[in-house]
C-alpha cells in the first residue's frame, strides 16, 4: 500500500526538531511490506500547494498526519496549530479520495475535539507502531475500524519500540536548520509533575530501547547522514532507575562520540555522571526547573528543592556543560511574595541562560485541570482545545507581566517572554552554525567557529 506520512508541526522554538514520531511510524509500516513517503510541511513555505502536490505526484492511498503539539503553551505569544491541520485536510479532499489518518502526542490528548475539528477520518490514540501497521493491512482490503478513535489498552515493551527509519531528505533540510537531529532512548516517565501529559501519554513506567539498538541510530546519524548534534528526546534523559546509563556506558564501550544534548532533572547526578557524560559529547543540557520558589516547586508535584537546581546548575558549569532553565510564574500556590523570592532566586544563578514562562496551559487528565476546575479558572464546558492558562488566582495577571518584565528586561541571558531569541537562533542557523545555540546569551561564550559547525 502507497502511504504518505505528513508532519503537521510548524513550530521551530526554541529550534527546529526531527519529526522523530513520523519517522518510527514510516520504518514499522516499511517493515510490514508498505511503500512508505515522509513529508515535512516545515521544509515549505507554501506547504499546502507542495502537499497537494506531493499527493498528486505519490498517489497515496492512506494519508497519515502527525500532531505533535496542539499549540505554542506560551501564553505571550500564542499559537495554535490545529487549524493548520484543518487546512491540511481539506488540501487532501481536494486532490485525493484517500483516507486520513490522525496520530501523534498532540492528537492523543484530545483526539476526538481534533477529530471533529479537522474533518479527518481516523486517529490513533498513544504509541502508533502496531496499530498504524493493522489499520494499513486492513485498509489494504478494504477494511475500516467500527470507531474513528483507535487505542490499545497495552503499551510496547522497550524492545518492541520501533528505531526511526530516518529520512534523507528530511535529515539535509534539518542539516540546514541547526544539524540537529532526535533520538528516543526510552519512553514513560515516573514523576507526577501536576501539568504534564507525558505520564498520560507514555505511561507512568520507564520502558528502555536496547542501548545497542540507541546506539545504532546515533552511529547512522553521525556517520552515513553526518548529524553534528543529537537531541535525546525522552521526558527526562537521567531517569530514577538509571537506564540512561546504559546508552552512555554503550557509547563509552563503542567510543561513540558526538554533540548532544536533553532534558534533565536536577537529581541523581554527581561529577563522576557528567564526566561520563561529557566522554560521549554532551554539550548542553536543558533543566526542567520548571519553579522558582520552594512553595510552588512543592505545589507542582516536584521532588527537589530550589537549592537542588541551583547545584545541578553549577555542576554542569563546572564542567564545562552549557545548561538552561525553563521556569514558569503563575503555579499553584503562586502570590506576589513567591513570585519576587523566584525572580531573586533566578537572579542567583551562575552561567546558565534562563527561559521565563507566564502561566501553565492546561491540559485534560492532568491533576492542574481538576485544580482549576475547582478554583473556578477552568470551566466545566471549556473543552481545553483552545488554549486555557492558569494562573494562581492569588496573582494579577497583569501585576505578573509587568513585574517579570522589568526583572528581566536588562539582564541579557534570561529570556522573557520565551521566544524573544527565537529570530536570532534562526538566522544563526542559516549561517550555518550547528546547535542550541542559546549558550551565545552567555557573556563569556563566543560564536562558535562556522567551518567547524557548519552543516552538512
Amino acid at each position: 500500500m502507497k502511504i504518505l506520512l505528513i508532519s503537521s508541526n510548524t513550530t521551530v522554538s526554541p529550534y527546529p526538531i526531527y519529526p522523530l514520531g513520523v519517522s518510527i511510524i514510516a520504518a514499522a509500516l516499511k517493515k510490514a511490506g508498505h511503500d512508505v513517503r515522509q513529508f515535512d510541511i516545515l521544509q515549505y513555505e507554501d506547504f499546502l500547494n507542495a502537499v497537494g502536490r506531493e499527493i498528486e505526484k505519490f498517489t497515496p492511498e492512506l494519508i497519515g498526519i502527525s500532531i505533535r503539539n496542539v499549540d505554542n503553551v506560551n501564553l505571550m505569544n500564542e499559537q495554535y496549530y490545529i487549524e493548520n491541520v484543518k487546512t491540511i485536510v481539506k488540501k487532501i479532499r481536494e486532490v485525493s479520495t484517500a483516507k486520513v489518518l490522525l496520530g501523534g502526542a498532540g492528537f492523543s490528548l484530545m483526539p476526538e475535539l481534533i477529530l471533529n475539528e479537522t474533518g479527518a477520518d481516523y486517529g490513533i490514540v498513544g504509541e502508533g507502531e502496531s496499530l498504524a501497521v493493522k489499520f494499513a493491512a486492513d485498509a489494504a482490503n478494504g477494511i475500516y475500524p467500527e470507531t474513528r478513535v483507535i487505542g490499545s489498552a497495552t503499551r510496547l515493551s522497550g524492545a518492541e519500540i520501533f528505531p526511526a527509519h530516518y529520512d534523507e531528505d528530511l535529515i539535509k533540510y534539518y542539516l540546514q536548520s541547526g544539524n540537529i537531529a532526535s533520538v528516543q532512548t526510552k519512553r514513560g516517565c515516573t514523576h507526577k509533575c501536576i501539568y504534564c501529559s507525558y505520564p498520560v501519554l507514555e505511561g507512568p513506567g520507564i520502558r528502555q530501547r536496547d542501548p545497542r539498538s540507541v546506539v545504532d541510530d546515533i552511529e547512522l546519524l553521525a556517520n552515513v547522514h553526518k548529524v553534528k548534534y543529537i537531541f535525546f528526546v525522552d521526558s527526562v534523559f537521567n531517569d530514577d532507575e538509571g537506564a540512561y546509563l546504559g546508552v552512555i556506558n554503550e557509547m563509552l564501550r563503542r567510543k561513540v562520540t558526538v554533540p548532544w544534548t536533553g532534558f534533565f532533572k536536577p537529581q541523581g547526578l554527581n561529577d563522576e555522571i557528567v564526566e561520563m557524560m561529557k566522554e560521549t559529547g554532551l554539550i548542553a543540557v536543558e533543566i526542567g526547573s520548571d519553579a522558582a520558589s520552594d512553595t510552588t516547586l512543592r505545589k507542582l508535584g516536584k521532588g527537589f528543592s530550589f537549592q537542588d537546581i541551583a547545584e545541578c546548575n553549577d555542576l554542569f558549569v563546572r564542567h564545562g556543560v552549557s545548561a538552561s532553565h525553563f521556569f514558569m510564574f503563575g503555579c499553584p500556590g503562586e502570590t506576589q511574595e513567591t513570585v519576587l523570592e523566584g525572580i531573586e532566586n533566578i537572579k542567583r544563578l551562575q552561567k546558565c541562560v534562563v527561559f521565563i514562562f507566564m502561566g501553565i496551559r492546561i491540559l485534560p487528565d492532568t491533576h492542574l485541570a481538576k485544580i482549576a476546575l475547582k478554583e473556578k479558572v477552568l470551566l466545566p464546558d471549556n473543552d481545553m482545545l483552545k488554549p486555557i492558562y492558569y494562573i494562581s488566582p492569588a496573582v494579577d495577571k497583569d501585576w505578573l507581566e509587568k513585574t517579570l518584565t522589568e526583572a528581566f528586561a536588562s539582564i541579557r541571558h534570561c529570556i522573557f517572554p520565551p521566544d524573544t531569541f527565537d529570530s536570532s537562533l534562526r538566522m544563526l542557523h542559516k549561517m550555518g552554525y550547528s546547535g542550541t545555540l542559546w549558550d551565545m546569551l552567555l557573556q563569556d561564550k563566543k560564536h562558535p567557529s562556522r567551518k567547524h559547525h557548519a552543516a552538512g
